[in-house]
């Protein structure tokens, strides 16, 4: 599930939160990134349960709309496609799906009134009055009308945002992440997959060799980046002296602190990608000239480290 992109942002905010907190153990730390990995798939599970509880969100207001003293010809007959939609069926009919919800005891009953606001949103959406007015649907139509709802109803949503800040702390920053999984879900099961809960890691899920593991890529990553920091942070001060020592403990001293825990650790990974990897990281985490600041200290610090003989690159494309 988690690719080596999000798995390098993990690694550098705990980094980061060890260095704003000097006390934190290795262990500690470690424990703080099995967490914040494991949260993105709890995220992602509770997402993808969105989908049956909007769906009776739409089944209850038909009720009520039948039910009503004196009710209209459309309410007596309404469209029932959205109610009667397969991939909500699939999702609760699933025992494993339903099991593992369960177990993370994470449900959307308590927030009614975004659920409600969802529905009404959707209603207006060209999109879902495109799907409701068809003929016929088919689970395809149906998994493209909920990767509409993932990918244009959350993004920038506010209510949204202080819910998931409400449940985990560790949700920040990994909305998009966890819709883009669910897209994928949604795609699966229209083409007749069984649900099936994702590996927490990618290189899992593709079936790699343990050489290539995506678990122990990260947390090699922070455990060298962890016992490397005062050296590196020296490393980088010593780039720019001119600078307070104190100013440079930020976030791009840590994201840089990470490069080259990754150059040093990693002989198989080429030093361009890497060096792209924290500048393209930068752009999110940091200001504007970040990015320019990272790739000349990563770039002049990996250099003076392979002429010293401290990063040893074997391979075609690797230097």
């Amino acid at each position: 599930m988690l690719n080596r992109r999000i798995l390098r942002i993990k690694a550098f905010k705990v980094l980061y939160s060890y260095a704003e907190n000097p006390q934190m153990s290795l262990k500690d730390a470690e424990a703080q990134l099995e967490m914040s990995c494991t949260s993105v798939r709890d995220l992602y599970l509770f997402m993808l349960s969105i989908i049956p509880a909007v769906t009776n969100v739409a089944k209850a207001r038909i009720e009520a709309a039948r039910n009503k003293f004196n009710p209209t010809r459309e309410e007596l007959n309404p469209n029932m496609r959205f109610v009667e939609n397969s991939i909500s069926r699939i999702l609760l009919g699933d025992i494993d799906f339903q099991k593992i919800i369960g177990k993370t005891k994470l449900s959307w009953d308590q927030y009614d009134v975004l659920l409600r606001k969802l529905y009404d949103d959707m209603l207006t959406r060209q999109w879902f009055i495109d799907y409701m007015s068809k003929e016929t649907v088919s689970p395809a139509d149906e998994a493209a009308m909920f990767t509409k709802m993932f990918e244009e109803e959350f993004v920038d949503n506010a209510d949204l945002e202080s819910i998931l800040e409400e449940i985990s702390i560790w949700w920040n920053d990994d909305l998009a992440y966890a819709l883009t999984w669910c897209c994928k879900t949604v795609s699966g099961l229209a083409a007749g997959e069984r649900w099936a809960l994702p590996a927490l890691y990618l290189s899992d899920i593709q079936k790699k060799p343990a050489s290539e593991s995506d678990k122990a890529f990260v947390y090699n990553l922070l455990r060298a980046a962890y016992t490397g920091l005062g050296r590196y942070s020296e490393m980088i001060s010593g780039t720019v002296p001119q600078w307070d020592r104190e100013r440079l403990f930020t976030i791009d001293t840590m994201l840089i602190v990470c490069g080259l825990a990754e150059a040093q650790t990693f002989p198989e990974i080429p030093i361009k990608v890497t060096i792209n990897e924290y500048v393209e990281i930068s752009k999110f985490y940091s200001t504007p000239k970040s990015r320019s600041f990272v790739n000349g200290i990563l770039d002049r610090l990996i250099q003076q480290m392979v002429n010293d003989g401290k990063i040893v690159k074997s391979g075609k494309g690797l230097l």
